[in-house]
């Protein structure tokens, strides 16, 4: 027998303290949105099933004598015959690691997609984001973009939660973004007009899709009586850049690169949040917060126009 860990121990007595009524309850409560320490292996079902924009959120720990864990989005929970796995996501320990990434029909596992990039250690503690799209899954772990993954069996059959292996869970939540874009493409190259004169308070939102094989694309944000350009943010993916710039006087300034993590991928969506202060530009890339830029172009009440360029989709743009 293995020794349980002191968060397991911990776990099993929270769970003998607790009725069995409510045990069993817990994952059928359909305003339950946040599950807390479940038992390992855990499967619990998925109340109004999956849709694009919602977030799956795990926490929890990899113990230090983890070999491999797994988190599976099910269709069911049968165990004979074996329910089907829309999305199986393998952590595996064995030598530098991988992530294997699979999906169950009828019993017989499809082509395996495997990633080498891995965020997880043993002994550490860890948050994956399972983003759901209408065509694909998005994982981020740490708040790091990792992998895409495409649907190969339809979202709508997808009504359970599975979590096996070594691994220590903390919370499983649910988390509904609420509207997503619709899809249909805005067309590129991009220009609109901000809905609101920018000063500070005000915020752009920006949501589209990397391109499957992009060099980069910029966003612009600009006065509509000039070339100026008060803010020019430019991810280059081949180098993994992320230029930032202004345009002022007909010649380019000096450009800013400086970013803890490049935050695209191709094939992401992503929602970019430009925030408006009275002395920077913020910039978020899917809620993780990315850059500052120091204003420029100070007359902040000119600038009215956003522009897109380049290899990206894009979905929707807004200002408030």
């Amino acid at each position: 027998m293995t020794s349980l860990g002191a968060p397991q121990e911990e776990m099993r007595k929270l769970t003998l303290d607790t009725p069995q009524k409510e045990i069993h309850e817990l994952p059928l409560d359909t305003s339950q949105k946040t599950i807390s320490n479940p038992i390992i292996p855990y499967v619990g079902t998925i109340h109004g099933g999956l849709v694009p924009g919602e977030l799956i959120v795990i926490r929890g720990t990899v113990p230090d004598d983890a070999d491999r864990f797994q988190v599976d989005l099910q269709c069911g929970s049968s165990i004979k015959p074996r329910a089907d796995v829309a999305f199986h996501f393998n952590p595996r320990f064995k030598r530098s690691g991988c992530i294997v990434c699979n999906t169950l029909e009828r019993e017989k596992w499809g082509w395996e997609e495997i990633t080498y990039e891995m965020p997880f250690g043993k002994g550490k503690s860890f948050e994956i984001v399972i983003m759901i799209l209408k065509d694909k899954f998005q994982v981020t772990v740490n708040k790091k973009h990792l992998l895409l993954y495409n649907h190969r069996i339809s979202l709508e059959k997808i009504d359970t939660l599975g979590i096996y292996g070594k691994v220590q869970i903390k919370t499983i939540e649910f988390v509904s973004k609420g509207e997503m874009p619709n899809g249909s493409q805005l067309g590129v190259p991009y220009t609109g007009k901000l809905d609101t004169a920018l000063r500070p308070g005000c915020t752009i939102a920006i949501k589209g899709e990397v391109n499957k094989n992009p060099k980069s694309f910029a966003v612009n944000l600009r006065p509509s009586d000039s070339k100026d350009i008060a803010l020019h943010l430019n991810p280059r993916m081949k180098n993994k850049v992320f230029v930032r710039n202004s345009y002022l006087h007909d010649s380019w300034g000096e450009e800013e690169k400086e970013v803890a993590n490049f935050p695209f991928s191709p094939g992401m969506y992503f929602e970019l949040i430009i925030f408006c202060d009275a002395y920077q530009f913020k910039v978020a890339v899917n809620g993780v917060h990315t850059l500052e830029y120091k204003h420029r172009f100070k007359q902040l009440e000119k600038i009215n126009i956003v522009e897109v360029i380049g290899d990206v989709h894009l979905l929707d743009v807004r200002s408030w």
